[in-house]
């Protein structure tokens, strides 16, 4: 089903068609420089997606996936990886099982195109066919890294099943195989988990994260055909926390949160400039910058630690035995980092929400905890987003927590959307868009709907 709205796209297409960002794109996961921060003057704050209130239109989309959804121009871009066999589900909630789910029927992978203002299909492509070559993590997919789009090209990873690129307009301009990406539990290589680090552009390539079993990298493609422009070997295991690129003043650098070690890259060589640890063992977060800093998280015992990183560092940054603080690192904790949601940072706030809906604020610049507050959800794995001055936090529930930013807690609201939410919310201008477990819903205000 898809209701519709009578919005204006003109302007949004030429934007678009001149590859150029407005402020209502969010090109990759968790947006623009993975800050998770929309530009909206005023989104969306109560909603029902089962009475229809606030809800702008909704779209079935096959398949099985957590990938998050991205926005450019008038195009809403997803993946999703459809299983032949129609038994297989997502295990929602909080367990520790350490198993995969082996599904071994032959699978479409898909990347999806949709309208922003209607949510109709404008085309779809299936990449690959096939048997998976690994299994995933039950509360995973075969589809999990988000895209990435510069508003010319945009660029979908499946993982071992390669990566592809697409115009705007759905033509595959190239494919690369970048080989097994067996990724799973470092005690157990036959628990594959999958893939879970999405793609970033930076200028004209692409960066992937390819931590793994074996042979780990990050990599840079040229994003007109595809050619390699650099790889730097990586001695990881397998993690799953999507890269960020970072600019600076003098240089941009690529953040990767990894099990061994915490490291920056140079973005336009490869070149290692930083590293720092100690981190978990697993790690899933993406790191987030902000207030002059970079913040990366961990939440793997025993080691949980948080890092508020400076900008620009260079060199060996781990901290001496009895430090939590140097001329690299403004602060840190070894307690307190979150295993799955990605942190975010807002106005003078640094958040972290835990798998169990543990919402914590602490003052970005100094580290100081600020509050703590549970939401009354059973489990959390989106990242947070924000805009307008209001935190949104989506629970596997299909709850998304609307939550007043600042020193104080306040929740605003609680709006259903009706299935599981696994993956981010992603933001266009006043729109939410929401993916749940089989739709993708599009959220506004009613006043906002000309």
């Amino acid at each position: 089903m898809i209701r519709r709205a009578s919005w204006c796209s003109l302007a949004l297409g030429a934007m678009a068609a001149a590859g150029l960002a407005t402020a209502a794109d969010w090109p990759q996961f968790r947006g623009p420089s993975a800050t998770g921060v929309g530009s909206g003057a005023k989104p969306p704050v109560h909603w029902d997606a089962a009475k229809g209130t606030n809800i702008v239109w909704k779209a079935e989309i096959p398949g099985l996936s957590v990938s998050s959804p991205i926005v450019w121009g008038d195009r809403v871009y997803v993946t999703t990886a459809i299983s032949s066999d129609p038994s297989q589900k997502i295990r929602t909630g909080q367990y520790g099982d350490t198993d995969s789910a082996n599904d071994r029927s032959p699978h479409q992978w898909k990347v999806m195109a949709l309208d922003r203002l209607t949510g109709k299909v404008l085309w779809q492509q299936t990449a690959h066919e096939g048997v998976p070559k690994t299994k995933r993590h039950p509360k995973s997919s075969q589809a999990s890294p988000s895209p990435t789009t510069n508003g010319s090209v945009v660029v979908a990873y499946f993982g071992s099943e390669g990566l592809y690129a697409y115009s705007s307009a759905g033509k595959l301009l190239w494919r690369k195989d970048l080989g097994i990406q067996n990724a799973g539990w470092f005690f157990a290589p036959d628990s594959e988990w999958g893939v879970g680090s999405s793609p970033v552009i930076y200028k004209n390539s692409v960066i992937v994260l390819c931590d793994r079993q074996k042979d780990s990298f990050i990599a840079a493609f040229d994003l007109k055909d595809g050619r390699e422009i650099w790889r730097t070997a990586r001695a990881e295991l397998p993690t799953w926390g999507t890269p960020t690129v970072v600019e600076g003043k003098d240089r941009a650098e690529v953040v990767t949160n990894g099990s061994k070690a915490i490291r920056g890259y140079d973005a336009d060589t490869g070149k290692e400039l930083w590293t720092l640890g100690p981190n978990s063992e697993i790690a899933c977060t993406t790191p987030v910058a902000g207030q002059g800093l970079i913040f990366v998280t961990a939440g793997y015992p025993p080691v949980q630690p948080i890092y508020a990183i400076k900008i620009g560092s260079a060199g060996n940054l781990t901290l001496p035995a009895g430090k939590s603080s140097s001329d690299a690192v403004a602060w840190s904790a070894q307690r307190g980092g979150v295993y799955l949601p990605s942190p975010i940072v807002y106005g003078d706030q640094f958040y972290t929400l835990s798998n169990s809906g543990i919402l914590t604020a602490y003052d970005a610049k100094a580290g100081n905890r600020v509050y703590q507050q549970r939401l009354q959800g059973d489990s959390f794995v989106a990242s947070p987003v924000a805009a307008a001055g209001n935190l949104y936090l989506a629970s596997e529930d299909g709850d998304v927590f609307v939550v007043k930013a600042g020193p104080q807690f306040e929740l605003v609201a609680k709006n259903p959307v009706g299935e599981p939410i696994l993956a981010t919310p992603a933001w266009a201008d006043d729109l939410l868009i929401v993916r749940g477990a089989s739709h993708l819903f599009a959220i506004a205000e009613r006043e906002r709907q000309p």
